[in-house]
């Protein structure tokens, strides 16, 4: 029932068009294309269309929705504009039939289908359907994806209001809009069945039916799918659903999530999507886990438990948090009021089980429900989104494995990157475009780094002046229409050209104002600050944007602070904070700014991807060592800030962090921009744009993640589901069987003995094992031993040299080692191949 690429029937549209003129349907597929976020080809003819509204929009729907029929037909009348219409038309059918990474490197996989789900999607602010970090990631993943052909489809909710819109008052204080999203609006259009009827979907909550509106999204080679509750049919408490992102209390935030996770599966069923891998984009989504087990069960007549471990291989968790308060909590109570009826009439189990499922103690009634403890015991793979962060993450979910060692609990990373075309400036991009060819981005990028290195720092000077240029010039005007909106605070320069200096270092952060991200810092010591930034011979400028939660007292106080700072100071020529910070003005800042600041306690930022989009600007980092920064800074491409330790909520520790952040600035950033050669040429400065644009660029971009992605998990995750769905559904059962085996018969094994013997340089091992239940081919029995000075953990298989029929057998292993055998422990684990880490959580030690 899906429309076709190639085009879009007129009666599937929300929205309008001004004519049926030849040529306003091919304009009509490139606006509902969402790749014109990335691929700017188009842009010439929208601002041809209309210049101003898409001078304020840079929306091509809005353009075609806003156009009249006159000033439409004039224009595709203009000599050459037909034509080159159905050039870019032509352009986006051979985009989308070309072969693309994916099918040149996996032509031959199993994986037909990956179902990606979030809360929320930054793909453009034509569709703002985002907050912050974790839309980044999804959005530039859906981008990159459709980039590199993955065969994707994602899920989401679509939100009449959204996130909120910020403006500054005349006392300085942060004020929260809620501005209403109009469909006919934005480039999404109805999901339609066959016949023309708009699918709309029934989902039941609390006794109520609420009927769902579906919409799709157009992002490239992929499509996003979105729910909504406004529909006319439900009452007006349930149309009200799906207004904000993350707006409400529990109450509304489990309906949201049940739309997301059940819903979302119901979405894809009935127009024919049948996922081998469900990729849950945040614990959000976690309800997911339920509806495709119940799936499965009416497809194989299989029972819950059976359902939900052959479905778990095909499900993957990324979790974006480093706190445990970060995660999703629902009482027992509100679990029943929502879902009662469904476990018990869907899943067929009691509520006692299904409540297990999201506890860490199996057995305790009460207590919260914890939604990534339900994501976790859902799917078979779990992963953080830095290397740092899959270490959190493994101390953060180590009590759900109490015997596994540190390094073995079964939770990875890949590390986040952003789409990269998505925040280059057109300026940086013929730059790379020179060096490394126009689809640089859509393969394996093997040679990037080799060719970047060859460019010449003029033209990485050049390619900077000009993009700070671009950066002031969008501040003055940026403030001028603050200023005609009424907001004076602080009170900013008559006249806009005093506002900042082209030619001068400019800083840059933007983030939410939360305590832990230490927004304020550079406050510690405000007389030094503005000392930096009021020097007559190495000036500083600085500028900032970001949001408070509307109801977050102590983050207005933090934005209230710096604009107080401006204020006192008289810094408002030096120092600018750029409210409602969106995607378009992270574009602005991040194409500009010559150092990104990033100042998080360890290790609370869990990636991070601000930074990340200066890389390709030639802009540099400045960040504590936390997130993707951690793995990705030397000496050579950026600066570091804090020890590398973790230090909690320490104010002492901030205050050094504070110091230490001036100290850089004063004694090494600042002089090393200003140590010009006889060419004016920065060169240590501009070595080490060399270093990070040609190094870090292509390693933090979403084009190597998503690949990452593909081959770490969704290509074997999409192997071990079609396995278990293998027999008509009699793999799953039998795999369940192989974990139940584990886990009823694991806990009687144990070691009767175990000798050790020395000889040279060597420890010779035998352990006499009992292991009623389960025979010795199913286990996995070895030495073990921490590693030494940071390296890896020693492990050394042992041998079965004889079996006993009451259920005990004797393991003998010979090592070379130095080492102390009180370094050495026996232990036993299962050895089924086809059960995944996740799915047994014991390690049986000899002590």
């Amino acid at each position: 029932m899906e429309t076709t690429l190639s085009g879009y029937d007129s009666r599937q549209m929300y929205g309008f068009l001004p004519s049926d003129t030849k040529g306003v349907d091919l304009l009509a597929q490139l606006a509902l294309d969402m790749r014109w976020s990335w691929n700017h080809a188009a842009d010439s003819i929208w601002q041809q269309i209309d210049p101003e509204i898409w001078e304020l929009t840079h929306n091509p729907w809005i353009v075609l929705q806003s156009v009249s029929k006159e000033k439409l037909e004039k224009t595709l009348k203009e000599p050459g504009f037909l034509e080159e219409v159905q050039t870019l038309w032509e352009s986006k059918v051979r985009f989308h039939k070309e072969e693309a990474w994916f099918q040149k490197y996996h032509s031959d996989s199993p994986l037909s289908c990956v179902a990606y789900f979030s809360m929320e999607y930054m793909l453009d602010e034509a569709l703002p359907i985002y907050a912050g970090g974790l839309g980044n990631v999804a959005g530039d993943q859906l981008k990159a994806a459709s980039d590199l052909g993955i065969p994707l489809v994602a899920v989401g909710l679509f939100y009449q209001q959204g996130y909120f819109r910020q403006s500054i008052d005349e006392n300085g204080k942060q004020q929260a809009y809620f501005p209403h999203t109009d469909p006919g609006q934005v480039p999404i259009i109805p999901l339609r069945k066959e016949n023309g009827e708009w699918l709309r979907l029934k989902i039941e909550m609390d006794g109520n039916t609420i009927w769902l509106r579906t919409w799709q999204v157009q992002v490239g080679r992929v499509r996003l799918y979105l729910m909504d509750s406004n529909d006319p049919a439900n009452f007006p408490m349930h149309r009200c659903i799906t207004n904000e992102l993350y707006g409400g209390g529990p109450e509304n935030r489990i309906r949201q999530e049940i739309i997301l996770g059940i819903g979302g599966w119901r979405l894809l069923r009935a127009i024919g999507h049948h996922p081998e891998v469900c990729h849950l984009n945040e614990g959000h989504a976690a309800f997911l886990v339920l509806e495709r087990a119940r799936d499965l069960m009416n497809a194989y007549q299989l029972t819950f438990e059976e359902a939900l471990a052959t479905g778990r291989a095909g499900n993957l968790f990324t979790t974006h948090t480093a706190v445990p308060a970060g995660f999703d909590h629902f009482s027992p109570e509100l679990l029943r009021q929502y879902l009662g009826e469904y476990v018990s009439n869907h899943l067929q189990i009691d509520f006692s089980r299904f409540l297990a499922l999201g506890k860490l103690n199996t057995e305790n009634a009460s207590g919260h429900f914890n939604m990534a403890y339900l994501a976790i015991r859902g799917s078979g793979a779990v992963n953080g989104v830095s290397r740092l962060h899959g270490e959190v993450s493994r101390r953060l979910f180590s009590k759900l494995f109490p015997r596994f060692p540190f390094h073995e609990i079964p939770i990875g990373h890949v590390t986040n990157g952003v789409h990269m075309p998505s925040w280059d400036s057109k300026r940086a991009d013929k730059v790379w475009t020179q060096a490394c060819g126009k689809d640089r981005w859509r393969g394996q990028q093997e040679n990037l780094h080799a060719f970047m290195k060859g460019v010449p720092h003029e033209t990485l000077w050049n390619m900077r002046r000009k993009a700070r240029s671009q950066l002031v010039t969008f501040i003055r005007s940026r403030l001028e229409r603050e200023k005609r909106l009424g907001n004076p605070f602080p009170h900013y320069p008559e006249t806009a050209a005093e506002i900042f200096n082209p030619d001068t270092l400019t800083l840059g952060f933007a983030r939410r104002f939360v305590p832990y991200k230490r927004t304020n810092l550079l406050l510690h010591q405000p007389q030094r600050l503005a000392k930096l930034l009021t020097d007559a011979d190495k000036p500083l400028q600085l500028v900032i944007s970001g949001k408070a939660h509307p109801y977050d007292d102590t983050g207005n106080k933090l934005i209230r602070q710096w604009l107080q700072f401006i204020e006192d100071y008289n810094l408002q020529r030096q120092l600018v904070f750029l409210s409602d910070y969106d995607m378009s003005v992270a574009e602005k800042m991040v194409q500009g700014v010559d150092v990104w600041l990033n100042t998080p306690r360890r290790p609370w930022e869990a990636s991070g991807t601000s930074g990340m989009k200066v890389l390709v600007n030639g802009g540099l980092n400045l960040s504590v060592l936390d997130g993707w920064w951690a793995e990705a800074y030397s000496p050579e491409v950026g600066w570091a800030l804090g020890d590398g330790q973790e230090h909690g909520e320490d104010p002492a520790w901030d205050a050094r962090d504070a110091e230490a952040l001036y100290d850089l600035l004063e004694f090494q950033v600042i002089p090393e921009f200003y140590d010009r050669n006889q060419d004016n040429l920065p060169e240590k400065w501009l070595e080490k744009i060399r270093s990070s644009i040609s190094e870090l660029t292509p390693r933090f971009s979403a084009n190597r993640t998503v690949r990452e992605y593909t081959e770490q998990y969704y290509l074997p995750a999409a192997e071990q589901f079609l396995k278990r769905t293998g027999k008509d559904g009699e793999s799953g059962r039998e795999i369940l069987k192989k974990i139940s085996a584990l886990n009823t018969y694991g806990q009687g094994i144990h070691f009767n003995e175990v000798h050790v013997e020395r000889s040279d340089h060597k420890l010779l091992f035998t352990a006499y094992v009992t292991h009623r239940g389960i025979p010795a081919k199913d286990l996995s029995v070895e030495v073990f031993a921490e590693g030494l000075n940071g390296s890896l953990p020693e492990q050394h298989a042992m041998k079965a040299v004889s079996e006993n029929g009451n259920g005990s057998t004797v393991f003998t292993a010979e090592i070379k080692t130095g080492r102390q055998e009180g370094d050495f422990t026996p232990r036993v684990r299962g050895n089924f191949p086809d059960v995944l880490p996740l799915e047994h959580e014991w390690i049986i030690w000899a002590r």
